[in-house]
């Protein structure tokens, strides 16, 4: 059973995803983080890093990935402003969806708001992603799916062996 007070505090608090798969990943997943800290983005939590097979290709370079819990006081489309300013600052650009990237700064979820206009929160396809769901859970248990209102270890049970099999915390 979750307690009230889990479900309060993760109500009050955003994750945001960082990734990259082009260059040197570790500096530029780095360099991501001094930029939202620069633009007083305050960090709670920080996953250790995990990588994984690119996806849907996983012939392109491998990602590497973590997950933040931070505290800002930006509402959440200014906030996704900054995140892609900062992919652009680090070398962005925009190719074909899922191409390799030197960085990508996503939302997972937004004070557990829950939107599709223009900004989708949680992020829409959150909950099937190991790179997403394995360093959510390292820095948040109790994390519920604001939307499907599922537990994310339920979540994490839900994807493939491969899926499973394939993700490596480093």
């Amino acid at each position: 059973m979750i307690k009230l007070d889990t479900l309060e505090n993760q109500a009050s608090m955003i994750y945001i995803g960082i990734g990259s798969n082009l260059g040197n990943r570790k500096l530029n997943i780095e360099k991501a983080k001094f930029f939202l800290y620069k633009n007083r983005i305050r960090f709670i939590k920080v996953s250790k890093y995990y990588e994984t097979p690119s996806w849907p290709d996983p012939k392109k370079p491998k990602f590497l990935n973590i997950v933040l819990k931070v505290s800002c006081n930006f509402n959440p489309i200014d906030l996704l402003k900054i995140c892609k300013s900062i992919e652009i600052k680090l070398g962005r650009k925009k190719n074909i969806k899922n191409s390799p990237r030197t960085c990508d700064i996503d939302i997972v979820d937004f004070r557990g708001k829950i939107s599709n206009k223009s900004i989708n929160l949680p992020h829409k396809l959150m909950h099937k992603r190991n790179f997403v769901l394995f360093p959510l859970f390292e820095i948040e248990k109790q994390w519920l799916h604001p939307n499907l209102n599922i537990c994310i270890k339920k979540l994490i049970f839900s994807l493939s062996n491969k899926e499973i099999r394939s993700i490596k915390q480093i």
